[in-house]
């Protein structure tokens, strides 16, 4: 018998989104008793079962939309064959309650300079998982960048064989120039993040686009891009450009 619970805190101390599925209420023949429970993890994978067959689809289905809300929901099946919407033959009544557990959002800061440097100082106060990405070693270190803060030192081409870039991901590009963005762009566009922004000017955000697109990036991909970053607030210094962006971010996170 799979311990559900056991799999569900090893699922939220690991950071993985999973969705919790309990069957609360039954009536007539149903497949599953109530209490019967059921993990749905982001990539459709499952632990336990609440009741297999077209149930367990449906319910499969409602948690991956769960998780990407971040929502709650009740869902009610009949297995009564006489019924329009039935989703089986037992004949009973079938009610699931779905939980979405929350899982702290990751945001990828590229580049470990100085703007770099102040969005990760206040992103911790967000509650952000923060990861600095860098292939300058020597500015992903702690001393650097104090705090509860991961490091990759690796070039950004490689970062998705590193940590998994998915909808909870938020991406923040302040790196040192349009040729570091053009290296690394293509391998992260592969994936679908939350939200991706580039710091930069206008001319600068122009020739990174052109060069992706003779690169062969699709348009519709860069244009998932947010460029030039952050709310128009006359910033100058590090730490206000870093508000100005980190304020973008939320946005794009409580939409």
């Amino acid at each position: 018998m799979t311990n559900i619970y056991g799999k569900l805190d090893e699922s939220i101390r690991g950071g993985q989104a999973v969705c919790l599925c309990v069957v609360i209420e039954t009536k007539g023949a149903v497949p599953r008793h109530a209490g019967s429970k059921m993990l749905v993890y982001a990539d459709a994978r499952t632990e336990g079962t609440v009741g297999g067959g077209q149930v367990e689809n449906e319910t499969v289905n409602a948690a991956l939309r769960a998780l990407k809300t971040g929502q709650p929901d009740i869902l009610h099946y009949t297995l009564n064959p006489k019924e329009k919407n039935a989703v089986g033959i037992c004949g009973g009544d079938v009610t699931v309650y779905i939980e979405p557990q929350t899982v702290r959002p990751v945001l990828l800061i590229l580049g470990a300079g100085h703007v770099g440097r102040s969005v990760a100082k206040f992103a911790q106060l967000l509650d952000f998982r923060v990861v600095v990405s860098d292939e300058r070693e020597e500015l992903c270190t702690s001393e650097q960048i104090p705090g509860e803060v991961e490091f990759l030192p690796i070039p950004m081409k490689d970062i998705p064989s590193q940590l998994e870039i998915n909808e909870q991901v938020y991406i923040v590009g302040v790196t040192q120039g349009s040729d570091v963005d053009v290296a690394g762009l293509p391998s992260i566009l592969e994936h679908t993040p939350a939200y991706i922004g580039l710091i930069g000017s206008s001319k600068r955000w122009g020739t990174t686009k052109k060069s992706l697109l003779d690169l062969g990036v699709s348009k519709e991909k860069i244009e998932k891009i947010k460029s030039p970053i952050g709310i128009d607030i006359e910033a100058e210094t590090p730490d206000e450009i870093a508000i100005s962006i980190l304020a973008e971010v939320i946005a794009a996170r409580n939409s």
